[in-house]
């Protein structure tokens, strides 16, 4: 018995290891922008789920695409909705696996590992090598394949193993919870269905008792997109969410319909052949699915919506209101561009702002609010200077021409605005964690130049906005106001160094957070210069 269960655990571990290796070179021969087709090509939720579908077979993981779903929504360059039609294209996609495994390649397994062994070993271009390692990884899966195939050949002397097995027609709930367990602990329903397969091969199971495992799977892949969406915002959760309820409605309504769906998946598949059978009902499951749920998408995004409200704010990484369309048209285009540079500057001051806060009061969540966002504001500089590239070479008039160096100048100045408030965050989160102690003077000093750090940035941004000179005038002067009173906390606290009641560790951070303060002034004091045509 023993050996029997080794084979079979040795089987899932080749085929687990011939998956990773194949997906790994389709991955590399398809190109290392794979995340970048995701968010260029789903603008329409349809064209979603063709990428999703695409994106899967050649990563040969749903559970990789999801993830990575994820993490671009998370980023601000994906919708729910586009999300959502990634999903759906996703479980598609992933179902080009059971199809491969149906082949009966059981005689050329062999030959396939050598000649892909041969092809990475050989090959000196990247390509050739990469679609060797798809053909060594295919071989080793399909030789995983035949190892579970025959451990799993005595389990049909096994009376009560047949009887459980045989409870799956009869009692398809359980085959789905058995499905669902079993791929969140393999964390593979390609390995699940291979498993299907290999005890439905040795008759251990009829196609009525493997769907409803089969459905079981597609719930318990879930399982690693909602890991993923832990730590991310609530439109990121929405999406783990969404490839949950899309699963799981699905799993119903197929549950409802079960003899159908049987004699469907006979009528579609060669008699006999119960592992094609197994995978067809694979990819009738999810292409079928995925057709009832395409018109209901608005809807069902709704009921995602409502069943995880937002509880925070969602930040669009990407342009809001640059647009190419407008080049022609350089006046236009320089106003929006306007725009976007001052949503760039309210959020990098509003990382500032948090940073401040969490100095007055540590709170972790603040700090990884900040750190959340700045890279936002680094991205938003790049497309933000592309576009004023851009617009520059249409040709300007002489004040549309200062108006665009002066954009030029508050997009550098702005992200540094942004840098600061990173740095800030980054010092409260060590300021708590090495215990460092102010005395209440300097911790009163510290929140009052706070307070007027952001209020002169944000007055500045607001003349900016504006392009209103007055107002640029008493930004200026804000930040005059800074400097003189950052100049009064440094004799305060050589006084308290003197005094003794502030201790040196506590000194030095003290005046690498006044110099932070100080720097984000001067910034801002450079936007309100270029309102006045000061460069």
């Amino acid at each position: 018995m023993l050996i029997f269960v080794c084979t079979f655990l040795g089987g899932i571990a080749l085929f687990l290891y011939g998956m990773q290796l194949m997906g790994d070179g389709l991955q590399k021969a398809a190109g290392a922008k794979l995340q970048q087709f995701l968010a260029a090509l789903t603008g329409v939720l349809a064209m979603g789920v063709v990428v999703g579908a695409v994106v899967t077979a050649l990563l040969q993981s749903s559970s990789a695409t999801t993830v990575m779903t994820v993490g671009l929504v998370n980023a601000g360059l994906l919708t729910l909705k586009q999300a959502f039609g990634i999903v759906m294209g996703a479980n598609i996609g992933t179902t080009i696996t059971a199809q491969l495994i149906a082949f009966n390649l059981a005689d050329y397994v062999t030959v396939l590992i050598f000649v892909g062994f041969l092809m990475q070993l050989l090959a000196k271009r990247d390509r050739p090598r990469f679609v060797g390692q798809v053909l060594l990884g295919f071989g080793l899966l399909m030789l995983g394949m035949n190892l579970m195939s025959q451990a799993a050949m005595p389990l049909r002397e096994y009376h009560g193993f047949v009887t459980f097995i045989s409870r799956f027609a009869a009692q398809p709930l359980l085959g789905v919870a058995v499905g669902t367990l079993m791929t969140i602990c393999v964390q593979s329903s390609a390995a699940t269905i291979g498993i299907l397969m290999a005890m439905a091969g040795q008759g251990l199971i009829p196609l009525e008792g493997a769907i409803p495992v089969l459905l079981g799977d597609n719930i318990g892949t879930c399982i690693t997109a909602v890991l993923a969406a832990f730590h991310t915002n609530a439109t990121a959760k929405r999406v783990a969410l969404s490839h949950v309820l899309f699963n799981f409605f699905g799993c119903i309504i197929f549950i409802c319909f079960l003899g159908y769906f049987v004699d469907l998946v006979k009528y579609i598949s060669p008699a006999g052949d119960i592992a094609r059978q197994i995978a067809n009902a694979h990819s009738a499951f999810n292409v079928l699915n995925t057709l009832i749920f395409l018109p209901l998408a608005s809807p069902f995004i709704k009921l995602v919506e409502h069943l995880l409200p937002e509880k925070g704010e969602i930040i669009n990484r990407r342009p809001v209101y640059l647009d190419d369309n407008m080049l022609r048209t350089p006046g236009v285009a320089l106003g929006l561009a306007t725009k976007e540079v001052v949503r760039m500057g309210q959020i990098a001051i509003k990382d500032v702002q948090v940073a401040l806060e969490s100095l007055d009061s540590y709170d972790e969540e603040k700090v990884k609010y900040v750190l959340e966002h700045e890279p936002v504001v680094d991205d938003l500089e790049e497309d933000i200077t592309v576009y004023l590239t851009k617009i520059s070479e249409t040709g300007l008039s002489d004040e549309l021409s200062s108006r665009h160096t002066g954009l030029l100048h508050a997009v550098s100045d702005l992200e540094r605005i942004g840098d600061h408030g990173e740095t800030l965050a980054k010092r409260a989160r060590s300021i708590f964690g090495e215990r460092v102690e102010f005395s209440e003077p300097a911790r009163a000093e510290l929140h009052q130049l706070g307070m007027l750090t952001v209020a002169a940035a944000s007055m500045s941004l607001e003349a900016l906005e504006k392009d209103d000179q007055e107002l640029a005038k008493k930004a200026w002067d804000k930040c005059r106001e800074v400097k003189a009173f950052q100049k009064e906390m440094r004799k305060s606290h050589i006084q308290r160094l003197q005094e003794g009641t502030c201790s040196p560790q506590a000194g030095f951070v003290l005046m690498e957070l006044i110099i932070n303060m100080k720097r984000i002034s001067d910034h801002s004091k450079n936007v309100s210069q270029l309102v006045l045509g000061i460069f």
